[in-house]
């Protein structure tokens, strides 16, 4: 990722719980699969929990309730 706006909206849906609208931003951006955009969106994730935990309003297990992939 090298925009710095769509890193940014990318951020905001991660750190909102939007895990499919943050997809489709980053499948989007880099022209990838849905698969390519997830393996993304998780590393985008991880990093996001690492650097601001305190900016997550939940924890790692109910963040991804309910989602399978």
């Amino acid at each position: 990722m090298t925009n710095g706006a769509t890193v940014s909206s990318a951020d905001d849906q991660i750190l909102g719980s939007q895990i499919i609208r943050g997809l489709k931003i980053l499948r989007d951006h880099l022209g990838c699969s849905l698969h390519e955009a997830l393996d993304a969106f998780v590393a985008r994730y991880e990093m996001s929990r690492v650097e601001r935990p305190e900016d997550f309003t939940c924890g790692h297990d109910e963040y991804w309730a309910g989602f399978y992939s």
